[in-house]
């Protein structure tokens, strides 16, 4: 069982810094076979580097097992000099994952000699992950040229294929909070028809993978008198692919959708929040951007800190990863539409 980086209910952290740690899943770093390395798409992984390291996909959905079934505590200063614990749930609210045709056809698993396989379980690209997902409705065109299988016809569609890879899942939640079911819970449901959810590693992933993960708040301990004040609901994005983990150009060299480029705010932002390996051989997964519902700047923000422009950095990273994919994320134009001034 993996948890989040440290909460620490101290002073060295403001209560934004203590949420951002505490929902920030930390994932078994594992590191590729160098006679693997001539199986990763170029244009997606440093194959310069002497060794590449990885994450699956089923140890990051361990992370929010135990999330899932008793929410995680958020330890919150008040400025009353109380403390207390905020607990939230996380729900998957949106996933992309797009990954290099090798992987979108069935594959045989090779070993390198030293029991390491270089090639996850077998899995197929299902054309039909429309039926089960909800759509991305205005995204849809700008992944066309990406999920066809017929040669294209306009120039440079080609090239856009190869960089962004082929569409495995595309799901975007619509339903209301209160019939939802915890991320661990959907993932498990998603799995029964898209399998390699379980068995996917991030070196197989497209830059273009993400997720969203949408987090409401349950209960604090001890109580509030006016626990309205706890209601502010979070949406943290993340990348699930390496590229963006270990390699702070990559953001550079890709265009997503056409007439737009990789901005240079959203390259930065990707690289100062990436992920960064630990003493003991994990991986941590912060948010690269935020978006929130509800939203009590006095009791989350720290002008010690330079709160304000942490939280505008990453709603400025986050709305800018959307308009670069063209994808229409309905909790994130909720949580935009009724957003308080911060």
């Amino acid at each position: 069982m993996y948890s989040s980086a440290l909460c620490s209910s101290g002073n060295s952290h403001s209560n934004l810094d203590r949420f951002l740690q505490c929902v920030t899943p930390v994932v078994p770093s594992r590191t590729l076979p160098q006679s693997c390395l001539n199986d990763l798409n170029s244009l997606w992984q440093p194959l310069f580097k002497d060794t590449i390291e990885y994450f699956t996909l089923k140890d990051l959905w361990d992370c929010y097992n135990e999330w899932s079934a008793y929410g995680v505590g958020i330890p919150l200063m008040l400025e009353s000099g109380e403390t207390l614990m905020h607990y939230y749930v996380p729900y998957l609210s949106a996933i992309q994952i797009y990954s290099d045709k090798s992987v979108a056809v069935s594959r045989i698993q090779r070993d390198d000699g030293d029991g390491a396989e270089c090639e996850s379980d077998s899995w197929s690209d299902d054309s039909g992950s429309d039926n089960l997902s909800r759509s991305f409705s205005n995204s849809s065109k700008a992944w066309d040229a990406i999920s066809v299988d017929s040669s294209c016809d306009q120039e440079g569609s080609w090239l856009t294929r190869v960089r962004l890879g082929y569409t495995y899942l595309q799901y975007n939640e619509m339903s209301s909070p209160y019939w939802r079911v915890p991320l661990v819970d959907k993932i498990t449901e998603l799995a029964r028809t898209h399998p390699a959810l379980m068995t996917l590693r991030s070196v197989d992933l497209s830059p273009a993978s993400w997720m969203a993960v949408a987090w409401y708040p349950i209960y604090p301990i001890p109580s509030m008198k006016n626990e309205k004040d706890l209601a502010t609901c979070f949406l943290t994005y993340h990348t699930l692919s390496s590229s963006f983990q270990d390699d702070e150009t990559m953001c550079n060299d890709i265009n997503i959708g056409k007439d737009t480029r990789c901005s240079e705010e959203l390259g930065s932002v990707v690289a100062g929040e990436k992920s960064k390996k630990n003493k003991s051989g994990h991986k941590s997964l912060p948010p690269f951007g935020l978006a929130t519902y509800k939203f009590h700047g006095d009791i989350w923000l720290n002008p010690e800190f330079c709160d304000q422009e942490r939280i505008l950095d990453l709603y400025s990273a986050a709305d800018s990863w959307l308009k670069q994919l063209n994808a229409h994320h309905h909790d994130y134009n909720f949580f935009t539409y009724h957003h308080s001034t911060l």
